[in-house]
């Protein structure tokens, strides 16, 4: 079982498996994008499934599948499908912004390889909002309902992320919050993590989006009914059939019970995501270590975890600047 020196066991991956998206969202990137890591120094499938199914036999247990946008990396379906077939993987996950959900799930369904979750990133559902914030005129928003029970249906777990952004983005909250009124889903803001382009921008504290809710549908209400692989704390609010979710790592921060580590797609272990520290496992993978050696060395790197994050207050004095934004190192 892999645990860090703080005896935190590291049971979650993420799973970044590609850098590229099909938008160009304010927090992650800007306008022109950034530059695309070269297609021979991406990982492939078959280094990916080497590499999670030793990390599974060390006691990684969830995995989620992420980016940039992973559904632009054609194969997705069956990699997801391999993933499940690993001896003791509790739930294999997926973080997409929906743009191509529908046809990923078309695929997915009939090779009988669907996700456990679902998760949505989605910023606003005005069309010329989502527009600002994502630079991109093709939204998902026409079909997010249908989607929303195709999912429900199939009994994947369904989770709306949403980033809110002093400025940008604040009137979407509460119609956003509205999408969980009839369906059983998780609709979760995030704090604004000050990362490459997202460090010029402000966050909205979850504090404030609570107060906001609780004014408008009564009072939240603690939940434990939602599962998940991290660090959302969960409520019920009165008059919705599914649940509110904030994660509060600027404001609140949860490091003491992060059990999670995230594979880039360049194939470099990142112990956290706010720090350099981590392993080259591609480059061991190029030398042909064995696995037990590639076993040895993620043992011997997750040990260094860092205690705690370095983007707010809560755990330094002064907050660090990272030039690395979400699409390079998975969120």
């Amino acid at each position: 079982m892999l645990k860090d020196s703080f005896g935190r066991t590291l049971d979650y991956l993420r799973v970044s498996v590609t850098d590229r998206c099909n938008l160009r969202c304010v927090y992650c990137m800007p306008p022109e994008g950034v530059e695309w890591k070269p297609h021979e120094t991406v990982l492939s499938f078959e280094d990916f499934l080497r590499i999670c199914r030793i990390m599974t036999e060390l006691g990684i247990r969830k995995i989620k599948v992420t980016g940039g946008e992973p559904l632009v990396r054609r194969g997705v379906a069956s990699f997801i499908k391999n993933l499940k077939k690993f001896p003791g993987i509790d739930k294999v996950t997926l973080t997409t912004n929906g743009l191509l959900l529908g046809a990923y799930l078309d695929e997915a369904e009939a090779m009988g390889a669907l996700p456990d979750g679902i998760n949505i990133s989605l910023d606003a559902l005005n069309p010329e909002r989502s527009k600002q914030i994502s630079r991109n005129g093709n939204t998902v928003l026409q079909e997010i309902s249908p989607l929303l029970d195709r999912m429900l249906k199939k009994n994947i777990t369904v989770k709306i992320n949403c980033v809110p952004i002093r400025n940008n983005n604040e009137e979407e909250i509460l119609p956003i919050t509205a999408l969980a009124k009839d369906k059983n889903i998780a609709v979760r803001f995030i704090e604004l993590m000050p990362l490459g382009f997202a460090a010029a921008l402000e966050p909205v504290p979850g504090g404030e989006i609570a107060a906001l809710l609780e004014k408008s549908y009564g009072a939240l209400t603690p939940y434990s009914g939602v599962s998940g692989n991290g660090p959302a704390v969960y409520y019920k609010l009165p008059g919705l059939a599914g649940t509110i979710g904030f994660i509060n790592a600027i404001s609140r921060g949860f490091c003491e019970t992060c059990s999670r580590l995230r594979l880039t797609s360049v194939g470099f272990l990142k112990l956290c995501l706010s720090d350099d520290l981590g392993m080259d496992l591609k480059e061991l993978l190029r030398a042909g270590v064995s696995d037990n050696e590639l076993a040895q060395a993620i043992t011997e790197i997750s040990i260094k975890k860092p205690r705690y994050h370095n983007l707010s207050e809560v755990y330094c004095v002064r907050p660090s600047e990272h030039p690395d934004g979400m699409s390079e190192i998975g969120g």
